[in-house]
Order: structure tokens, then C-alpha cells, then sequence
């Protein structure tokens, strides 16, 4: 199935909750929306979903208009953040509901599996009242998974779930999803979701859409600003800089061997990755002096909290590491890593890719 949004837009009242925008999710992949909370996912959901009426714009499947068709009579799966089940059905039925109403055989079997899958296959006999709010979000996306819809929309659904559970279901999902051929749209804030689902991913921020591409295109080569704070976690490291006759210099700070192209404006601002930044240099490395202003240890990673010459840099460390606050430290960037922005926000240059 094909889904093809035209020129939409959605106004309420004087404020525009969607800016005209165009977008047209692949068929048998997974669409993944990113953005902040207010960014205008759900609001574009439901809309895809027939819930809502843009205000101007088009719906179209497989090229015919919907526009202002109900929901009731469309083929879509839905999972939004609010679960719902059939609180008088165990989990079981709640799951086989749709394979019923389809008439398919070996129901049971079918249930079993997506159960499995779900981590809820101990949970069959149980009436949703009885589950956990993470459970019965299970049993609804297992439900939406069952239904085998050709449009699936899922809204943050594993949100209501621990962390430990949500790497695995991500990875599960992951795998469901690329043995469908429904065209799946996936609403997160969590730019690391996006990234584990792969796919293509739409960067929304207060309304507009940013940027639409392959996943992996859009984290590494980001068109603008905004479009790489809301696809960085942590945030991008953004340092005030300006061209010079080696490239790129920090404000005050080192200047940096970049090759700029000649449109390049006096202003600019450069962007280095948490994960860029190093304790120990390599070759070719630009160092930045400063002292520790917070460690935090998460997981297997430690977020070292840096003030530096250039202003306060976070650099995220692989495996666990101790500072003491106050203590001198010295960055390491090197200039490939790194990348420049024009004036305006635009995107200028962008490390290689290794392998591209």
C-alpha cells in the first residue's frame, strides 16, 4: 500500500499544529517519526490514520483521494501511547480478534507466536485488568500485529515499558516488521530508536518537517541545525566558529584543518558528536583544554561534562570511567568528525562515512 501525503497542513484555530508538508512512507519498510513531544507526530498520525481532516493538503492511497474518509472504513492497525484492549477478553482473544473477524486458520498457533514474541505468552489466560500497564501495551501491539494491516501506525508504544524490555521488543519488532509488507510508520522521541529500526526516518520539529530520508543518511549527513539537535543523543556539541585560512577556527580556540567550500559565510558554527570526543589522542587530533564539570555514569558509557575555551562540551566515553569534578582534563577531536553549519543553519560539511 501506498501512502501518499500531499502538500497537508493542519491549523486549529489560529495555530498551526502541521506546516505544509509532503511525505509518501515507503511500502514494506518502517517510516519512523522523530521529534520532540509537541512536534507534530501524533498530530500527522492521525491524519494518516483518518482520525482527523487536514486542513488543506491531500490523503492518498495507492494514488486514490481519502481525504475526510473516516477511519472505520480504512485498513489501519493503530498503537498509540494509550492502550486499548477489550477489558472483558482475556489476553488471548484480545489478540485473536482480528484473525477471527479475517477467518483465518490456526489461530492459536498465530497467538502463540506473537505472544512469544511480546514476552506476554504467560499472560493468555489473564483479562488485561490483571496485566500491568506495559503488559496491556503488549497486548495491543500484539493485537495491531495480528490484524496485519497494510498502514500500521504505532505511537511511542513502547514507551510505558522498562528499559531492559524496550532494547529487546525494539530488536523483536525490528524483525516482525521486516517480514510484513505493511508500510509501517513508527513515532519516537528517541533519536537511538530510530537508529535500531532503520529504515527511513521524517525529522519533525514544532510542526515542520525537516528532513525525509534512509535512516542512516539522515543521522550522518543532517541538512541543517535543528534537524541535528533532534537526531543526536546526547545533544550535538555545538561550538561558535569562523572560516579561516586553514578551514574552520574555535572562537578563541584552535583552528581546524576543514576544507570549506568557497559559498562558506564568515559565521559558522561547528558540531561534534558526544561520541567523537576523546580522553586519549590519535594522530592528526585537535586538543581542547578544560576542566570536569560532571561525570555521569549510564550503563556501559560515562558522560564526561567538559568547560573548555570554546564553551561546555560533553563527551561520551565507552566502558566506565572516574573524574574528579574540577580536575583538568584535555578533549580530543579530530577534524573529520566534525561538522560545519553555515549562518543560517545549513549544513556545509559532513564526515565521511566509513565504508560510503
Amino acid at each position: 500500500m501506498q501512502l501518499t501525503l500531499d502538500g497537508i497542513s493542519k491549523k486549529v484555530g489560529a495555530q498551526d499544529w502541521l506546516y505544509e508538508m509532503s511525505l509518501a512512507p515507503r511500502p514494506g519498510a518502517v517510516t519512523v517519526l522523530l521529534g520532540a513531544t509537541q512536534a507534530g507526530k501524533t498530530s500527522l498520525m492521525r491524519i494518516m490514520a483518518g482520525l482527523d481532516t487536514p486542513s488543506r493538503g491531500h490523503v492518498r492511497v495507492d494514488g486514490r483521494d481519502v481525504t475526510g474518509v473516516p477511519v472505520r472504513q480504512r485498513n489501519v492497525a493503530m498503537v498509540y501511547q494509550q492502550f486499548i484492549n477489550y477489558p472483558s477478553m482475556k489476553v488471548e482473544d484480545n489478540i485473536a480478534s482480528p484473525l477471527k473477524l479475517r477467518g483465518e486458520k490456526d489461530i492459536a498457533r498465530r497467538v502463540r507466536q506473537l505472544a512469544e514474541r511480546l514476552h506476554i505468552d504467560m499472560f493468555l489466560d489473564r483479562l488485561p485488568a490483571q496485566l500491568s500497564g506495559g503488559q496491556q501495551q503488549r497486548v495491543a501491539l500484539a493485537r495491531a500485529l495480528a490484524k496485519g494491516a497494510p498502514l500500521m501506525l504505532l505511537d511511542e508504544p513502547l514507551v510505558n515499558l522498562d528499559y531492559k524490555l524496550r532494547e529487546e521488543l525494539r530488536d523483536e519488532l525490528g524483525q516482525l516488521f521486516a517480514a510484513g509488507d505493511s508500510t509501517v510508520v513508527y513515532a519516537t522521541t528517541e533519536p537511538g530508536e530510530a537508529l535500531l529500526l532503520g529504515g527511513y526516518t521524517a525529522v519533525l520539529d514544532a510542526g515542520e518537517l525537516l528532513q525525509y530520508g534512509p535512516t542512516a543518511e539522515v543521522f550522518h549527513e543532517p541538512c541543517s541545525l535543528r534537524v541535528a539537535r533532534a537526531f543526536s543523543d546526547p545533544p550535538m556539541n555545538l561550538i561558535a566558529a569562523e572560516s579561516a585560512s586553514l578551514g574552520v577556527r574555535l572562537g578563541a580556540g584552535p583552528a581546524l584543518s576543514i576544507p570549506l567550500p568557497a559559498s562558506a559565510s564568515k559565521a559558522l558554527t561547528l558540531g561534534v558528536r558526544a561520541g567523537a570526543l576523546r580522553v586519549r589522542p590519535r594522530e592528526g587530533d585537535t586538543a581542547l583544554a578544560g576542566k570536569v564539570e560532571l561525570a555521569e555514569i549510564s550503563g556501559s558509557d560515562t558522560f564526561v561534562h567538559v568547560e573548555t575555551a570554546v564553551g561546555e562540551l560533553v563527551a561520551q566515553l565507552t566502558g566506565v570511567h572516574y573524574f574528579d569534578l574540577g580536575a583538568p582534563v584535555t578533549l580530543y577531536l579530530s577534524p573529520a568528525q566534525a561538522y560545519v553549519f553555515d549562518s543560517g543553519g545549513q549544513l556545509l560539511v559532513a564526515p565521511a562515512r566509513r565504508g560510503a
